[in-house]
């Protein structure tokens, strides 16, 4: 980046370290900041700061906050039965806008993947354990994604989880509102099909 100042190559070459921003995005990006005000370049760099400093896991379900216990682990009115077991911070957000699931939630903070060196001893698995020797809790809902990862992290749960006593249900799966049939792959149809209810 020999054609911009020093100052402008070393933003487009941080900004381009962000997931799913290449070079062009970054460039961009870099841009959009040097146009605006010097007050709101600070405030993107404090904000950046200040969630780096304050945000941390919650003690008890492992989810990114700025509060220990989050909000929801403080909250006494959802169902302490149920804990909702998912991947990460952004698949609790996603429950949340539904309003429909009233228990608690983990947040693995990943998936096990062999290919990348991820086993289940980089995941919150253990705290999940230990939460489960200190409540009352009669159902865990495993909601990791259906790839691969996500599939292999519900099979090794449900090992460890089912002697203990403790009901362990999957999410249903299978064609997405919207979604037209004849565009669904062979996997997506027959889970489909495996998870048909009456009506």
């Amino acid at each position: 980046m020999l054609h911009y100042a020093d100052a402008v190559a070393k933003l487009i070459e941080e900004l381009a370290k962000l997931p799913g921003i290449g070079s062009k995005t970054a460039q961009r990006l870099a841009f959009h900041i040097l146009r605006g005000s010097k007050e709101d370049a600070y405030n993107l760099a404090k904000a950046l700061v200040n969630a780096k400093e304050k945000v941390g896991y919650c003690s008890i379900c492992c989810n990114l906050t700025d509060l220990d216990p989050c909000r929801i682990c403080s909250n006494n009115g959802r169902d302490n039965s149920l804990i909702c077991v998912v991947e990460d911070p952004r698949d609790v957000a996603a429950f949340e806008r539904t309003r429909e699931y009233r228990g608690y939630y983990h947040v693995l903070q990943g998936a096990i993947s062999p290919m990348e060196g991820i086993g289940p001893d980089r995941l919150k698995i253990k705290e999940l354990l230990e939460r489960l020797q200190s409540q009352e809790v009669t159902e865990i809902i495993v909601a990791t994604n259906s790839s691969i990862e996500g599939e292999a992290t519900a099979m090794y749960l449900a090992r460890l989880i089912k002697p203990l006593g403790i009901k362990v249900t999957r999410l249903a799966q299978g064609i997405p509102v919207g979604g037209d049939i004849e565009y669904a792959d062979e996997v997506t149809l027959s889970r489909a099909f495996a998870g048909r209810r009456e009506m």
